[in-house]
């Protein structure tokens, strides 16, 4: 691989939109003409839930795993993860033959784990968070000379995920905002620096669950803090974004307009106006900015409005759980 990078350019993602096309799906952006009527701006959705993995992490995964050396491909790679970009590590791993090892902690959702290992990655469960799971990637770095694809703070992750921004602009050059789920910031790094470079005026909001949103505090703070894990319908958005962080934190600062929270009801009645009204299958993590837009939380939206639909892997069971839990009239049932 390449030596370390210093910063992300709008060309490392023109370079990685060539690569992320060979193995991701152009996910289609749809109008929501419910959502339109709603907020009165033009609402857009990208379906990056329609991802062979389910999510928008395989651009990313495979932005970083293209870049790997003969040397490192037979070592094999390893990662620490939520559910989403473990499976993508593990799907584009096996895509080029090379072997893979996924760390993850205890809380993830059982579905998520058997999912990656199905895709024949090598599964630890370690730890009851993000960050004890990542000592536990560290260590095995260490003993088996694996490389580690990280999961967001990374030049050719974040430039793998922009390639979202660049399709957004190839099909509506008039967006006024987009609003993308928001945790250790490596999609809306890239998607906002893509973006900006075409038209700094184009407003992007991050939206991120209430229950111990670290991106969130850290801007605050002006640094990374570590804040306790919690439970959520996001799992996919828990997590740190590291103390150490090198990248995101400071591209977040630098490009994202504003940060919204979410709570848990509102993602869950996202998740069910989804199904209900768009027929889209969309997980906690993926639903926020939808949740976001329902709540009112986002103002002023413009003309164009684009809304970042993550992922799609809720399980069934967890599915059916909120659509008992949320009447039709939170549904957008009429």
């Amino acid at each position: 691989m390449a030596g370390p990078k210093l910063e992300v350019t709008p060309q490392d993602i023109e370079r990685a939109r060539h690569v992320v096309a060979a193995v991701a799906r152009r996910t289609p952006i749809l109008p929501a003409p419910s959502l339109s009527e709603r907020t009165g701006s033009a609402v857009y959705l990208k379906l990056e839930n329609l991802q062979e993995t389910g999510s928008f992490k395989v651009r990313g995964a495979a932005n970083r795993i293209a870049a790997l050396t003969g040397e490192e491909r037979a070592r094999g790679v390893v990662t620490v993860s939520t559910g989403n970009h473990a499976r993508a590590v593990a799907w584009v791993a096996k895509r080029f033959g090379i072997p893979a090892v996924v760390c993850m902690s205890r809380r993830v959702p059982p579905g998520k784990v058997e999912a990656v290992r199905s895709l024949g990655a090598e599964v630890l469960l370690a730890g009851e968070s993000y960050d004890e799971a990542a000592l536990a990637c560290e260590q095995l770095i260490q003993e088996r000379g694996l490389t580690f694809v990280p999961p967001f703070d990374d030049p050719w992750v974040i430039a793998g995920q922009g390639t979202i921004g660049l399709e957004l602009l190839d099909e509506l050059p008039e967006i006024s905002t987009a609003i993308v789920p928001l945790s250790g910031g490596g999609l809306i790094s890239g998607v906002a620096l893509a973006l900006k470079a075409a038209d700094p005026s184009i407003r992007v909001v991050g939206v991120s669950q209430d229950r111990a949103p670290v991106m969130f505090h850290s801007l605050r703070a002006g640094r990374p803090v570590e804040l306790p894990e919690e439970e959520t319908i996001a799992d996919a958005l828990a997590g740190g974004i590291g103390l150490d962080n090198r990248y995101t934190f400071r591209m977040v600062q630098a490009l994202v307009d504003d940060v919204v929270l979410v709570g848990e009801e509102e993602i869950e009645q996202a998740i069910a106006f989804a199904l209900d009204a768009l027929h889209l299958v969309v997980e906690g993590g993926g639903a926020v900015g939808l949740a976001a837009l329902l709540q009112g939380r986002i103002q002023p939206l413009g003309q164009k409005t684009a809304v970042i639909l993550s992922g799609g892997n809720i399980d069934l069971q967890r599915l059916q759980e909120v659509l008992q839990r949320t009447v039709p009239s939170e549904r957008g049932e009429r």
